[in-house]
């Protein structure tokens, strides 16, 4: 196994010499490196990346929380994190923390013991105390969730002018009695959410019912129906849901089949995300749309840009209402 010795024996130049080349520093004349660069080919050397890491300071290595990898909304912006992370030579860990402070710990302590060089952050339970003490020493950034009032910088959308947005739709379509499911009003986007559902009634001269409203605990399908079947046992009867999630939507569109109920006749249905699921449902499902890919295209570049040490701003990004079966038939 041919080693940084040999590839300086070969070329006829010192081992510091061959250093300088790997590591793309200028100071070698061209004739210099095109014997380096020979000697390498030949010998079929393959510098070790880890190594070179290490004295430089860095792993390369960006760590990506989740809260549950099974969740199909932060597939797309894991994408956009892992290509944009390829494209400038960092790889990322995705790191499942199943809302558990101990394992919330073992990748945080990746980061305190240099083993990773930034952290990008999509868990709406992380220990926020924990994350704001770690950005001071730190490099991160949160995606889509985030911390209010600390500096660590994020990447999201304007969550209540989008549930506004939706809940206009439905009350355009003469909905009055529009219930909501919403995730629990600890996390940032749940209260942004509700409020954008409450101000759209309010302008329309409608009290938010607390009846009306569904919080669950967690975002999947069996808690959208859960959410259903009480809003279907309630005595005056909703016409229309909003739900903060296509998971919980959609887990509300199959009660409402099971029940043989129609969408949108019956009742109508808005969810959150446009995750590909809402396009494979029956009906269609109109929903909020995340640019999630974008959402992680702009996260990397923004913890790159932390770990080199730039100024990194907060970002806005758009949303949009995308219409299906389930609120036109």
């Amino acid at each position: 196994m041919p080693n940084i010795k040999k590839v300086a024996e070969y070329a006829g130049v010192s081992i510091a010499t061959v250093s300088r080349v790997l590591n793309g520093q200028k100071t070698v004349s061209p004739q210099t490196r095109i014997k380096v660069e020979k000697a390498i080919k030949q010998l079929n050397y393959e510098p070790s990346i880890l190594g070179r890491n290490l004295r430089n300071s860095e792993t390369r290595l960006l760590l990506v929380l989740i809260p549950n990898i099974s969740n199909p909304f932060y597939s797309k912006i894991i994408n956009g994190i892992e290509n944009t992370a390829l494209k400038s030579n960092y790889n990322i860990l995705l790191c499942e923390t199943d809302s558990n402070p101990e394992r919330e710990k073992i990748y945080f302590d990746l980061a305190r013991k240099k083993m990773a060089d930034g952290i990008i952050s999509m868990d709406p339970q992380v220990d926020k105390d924990t994350l704001i003490e770690m950005a001071e020493k730190h490099s991160i950034i949160q995606c889509s969730e985030y911390t209010l009032n600390s500096t660590i910088p994020y990447v999201t959308i304007d969550n209540e002018n989008a549930a506004y947005l939706a809940v206009k739709h439905l009350l355009s379509l003469g909905h009055s009695k529009i219930a909501f499911i919403n995730s629990d009003v600890k996390f940032t986007y749940a209260r942004q959410r509700e409020a954008g559902y409450k101000r759209a009634l309010d302008e329309a001269g409608i009290d938010a019912k607390s009846d009306w409203i569904y919080y669950s605990q967690e975002l999947d399908f069996v808690k959208g129906q859960q959410a259903m079947k009480k809003f279907l046992n309630l005595d005056e009867k909703i016409t229309a849901i909003f739900a903060v999630s296509d998971l919980l939507a959609i887990g509300a569109l199959k009660e409402i089949n099971n029940n043989k109920l129609s969408v949108p006749d019956d009742i109508a249905v808005v969810g959150f995300d446009k995750i590909e699921f809402s396009s494979m449902t029956n009906p269609t499902l109109t929903t909020i749309e995340q640019p999630m890919y974008k959402m992680g295209n702009i996260a990397a570049k923004m913890i790159i840009d932390k770990i080199q040490g730039k100024e990194v701003e907060n970002v806005i990004l758009d949303h949009e209402l995308v219409i299906r079966e389930s609120t036109l038939g």
